[in-house]
């Protein structure tokens, strides 16, 4: 039974803890709030939802600690953590108890975070922040998520550009010939950067007409400038992704011209590419264009990676089912949906058929 004493100039609630010893929390201005803390507590011990609470004295840096060491996400993830945690999160509530940890605390901590970050890596800050949380409400140290529904203003966010075929087909003409089938490769596939940068002849089945993204090694990684192969995104993205027609051509053309090549796609050099360097020295000048060859601009702010958007635009236009669609860029298909719903082989034939239409129709020529 939780009762209420008078304390100096406030009042206290006191109660006992599940193995029988004497609990103490202070700091209530008014005997009404008190009483409504203390019926709290009873009515937490009658559903069994009570948490003790000195669980909650636990700093989030000790806590941090546990969480990181049971932890398991690719290095390129942990990189992101880390740098969330050591730039933002842990010099801030390092030395916060959980259970100081309020929806204040955090809301007006989010808003100093915007004079440095932009939205987008607020949200993200926060929501790594709210991971955090939300398994130490699972393990009995706090009994809620301060982070729960908590609403941030990230900005209505742009819609992302996306391509036509003689648009994609103009981008590629524009530069040197692997890269240009690289360009290609992703609009007719969907597979991102990393997956193309990292993609080695070895997984590549001309035959088949196929592209298989492994497990182990289907991804380039940048970590800290240094390159390094390591598994796709998520264990949706290991898949297999087939190839129209014209693109088989293509691919087979490129190992023609680079028999003793490991990777499908690399730098003049020879070595493997770096998205900041394809960036500035192929793409950008791609999407500018040039008035003395007298090539208008293209879509100046599109980024590589909407060659995917632009993919998975083209699939919905064309009608190509939604769990081949989810299949094919590497998603996981939730839902009932994606229990009940299976990719046939009649259906990668239409997809097929139609990716090769559009480049015929649209793209050929131009190229």
């Amino acid at each position: 039974m939780a009762w209420v004493e008078k304390r100096g100039d406030g009042f206290r609630v006191r109660y006992r803890l599940p193995d029988g010893s004497l609990f103490t929390e202070t700091g209530f201005a008014t005997r009404e709030q008190a009483v409504n803390r203390a019926a709290d507590v009873e009515s937490d011990k009658r559903r069994g939802q009570f948490v003790d609470p000195r669980l909650a004295q636990t700093t989030l840096g000790e806590w941090v600690r546990q969480w990181l060491d049971a932890h398991h996400v690719s290095s390129v993830t942990w990189n992101t953590y880390n740098s969330h945690l050591r730039n933002h999160i842990l010099p801030r509530f390092a030395e916060t108890e959980l259970g100081d940890l309020s929806r204040m605390v955090i809301k007006t901590w989010a808003k100093t975070l915007r004079r440095s970050l932009g939205e987008r890596s607020v949200a993200d800050v926060v929501g790594l922040l709210s991971m955090i949380l939300g398994e130490a409400v699972d393990e009995g140290l706090i009994g809620a998520n301060p982070c729960r529904k908590l609403r941030l203003n990230t900005g209505d966010q742009p819609e992302r550009p996306h391509a036509d075929a003689d648009e994609v087909a103009a981008l590629a003409g524009r530069v040197a010939a692997d890269n240009a089938v690289l360009i290609v490769t992703a609009a007719y596939t969907g597979l991102r950067w990393g997956e193309l940068a990292g993609l080695q002849w070895e997984r590549v089945d001309t035959d088949k007409g196929e592209i298989r993204v492994d497990a182990k090694d289907g991804a380039l990684h940048e970590n800290r400038g240094r390159l390094e192969l390591g598994p796709p995104k998520t264990p949706a993205s290991v898949r297999t992704v087939h190839l129209p027609k014209f693109l088989v051509e293509l691919l087979t053309e490129l190992r023609r011209r680079k028999p003793g090549a490991r990777f499908v796609f690399t730098g003049i050099d020879g070595g493997l590419h770096r998205r900041s360097n394809f960036r500035r020295r192929v793409w950008v000048p791609a999407l500018t264009g040039d008035e003395q060859l007298d090539w208008p601009p293209i879509k100046p702010d599109m980024h590589f990676h909407d060659l995917r958007h632009t993919h998975k635009t083209w699939l919905i236009e064309d009608g190509v089912p939604e769990v081949l669609q989810h299949k094919r860029i590497g998603h996981k298909f939730r839902g009932v949906m994606g229990v009940y719903s299976h990719v046939t082989q009649p259906m990668i034939d239409i997809m097929l058929s139609r990716l090769q239409e559009r480049w015929e129709q649209n793209g050929h020529e131009i190229w």
